[in-house]
């Protein structure tokens, strides 16, 4: 059977890699979380004081990107794969609110797409992968044979976000969550490098009112009328 290229892309907390990752489990196909690969750019710079007064510093970022390796490692524990940098993981530490809040502004600049993006490509290049993220269907896979594009409510992502951050025993506050999903919102689909926009060959999929195994019916139904 033909191993297709899935692309899923939308907006922040709206459920995209939990989607991806059970989707690629049921396929057999390789699950690529490139959100976590900008979160982690964003972790190797607070690591390396790289966020200032003045903002991102950019230049010195621009010259340590060579220094930064990020990878994937299946954990037969969870069943999913998780995030590490330069070796080390940090899968749990990326999804702190403290990355959380920093992560689009990183995302945005020029240099660290274009990285993020030749690995990405690179590491999809086979098929049979599963990637979420922005900018997916319409820059690093634009041939993808399956294009997904996820929106939910910004009400329903906060909560969302607030729910998996106290079940990790976080402290959080629900309506700091919202303003920061509503404000990655805008800074994706506003800046100049790969905007978030939904591909004009890509199905829309508003989870804000179905149930998880609602929308991995419906997404193994899209599946199939790709590979029969």
């Amino acid at each position: 059977m033909k191993k297709i290229t899935i692309a899923i892309d939308g907006h922040s907390s709206c459920g995209k890699s939990t989607m991806a990752k059970d989707l690629a489990r049921e396929l057999g196909y390789v699950y690529i979380d490139t959100g976590a690969m900008y979160r982690a750019v964003t972790l190797f710079s607070i690591q390396k004081g790289l966020f200032t007064e003045e903002g991102i510093d950019t230049e010195t970022l621009r010259q340590k990107m060579g220094e930064i390796t990020i990878s994937f490692k299946f954990n037969p524990e969870t069943g999913r794969p998780d995030t590490y940098l330069n070796g080390e993981r940090v899968e749990d530490r990326i999804r702190t609110m403290e990355v959380s809040n920093k992560v689009s502004p990183i995302a945005a600049l020029d240099f660290v797409r274009e990285a993020m993006v030749a690995q990405q490509q690179e590491m999809g290049k086979g098929g049979g992968i599963v990637m979420d993220g922005r900018d997916i269907g319409t820059t690093v896979f634009p041939n993808a044979e399956l294009k997904i594009f996820v929106t939910a409510s910004a009400e329903v992502r906060a909560q969302r976000r607030y729910d998996e951050l106290t079940a990790k025993g976080e402290t959080c506050d629900f309506q700091e969550i919202l303003l920061n999903v509503q404000e990655r919102d805008r800074i994706d689909s506003t800046r100049a490098v790969s905007p978030l926009r939904q591909a004009d060959d890509a199905i829309v999929l508003d989870n804000s009112n179905i149930t998880i195994p609602e929308q991995k019916e419906w997404l193994l139904e899209q599946v199939k009328k790709i590979i029969g």
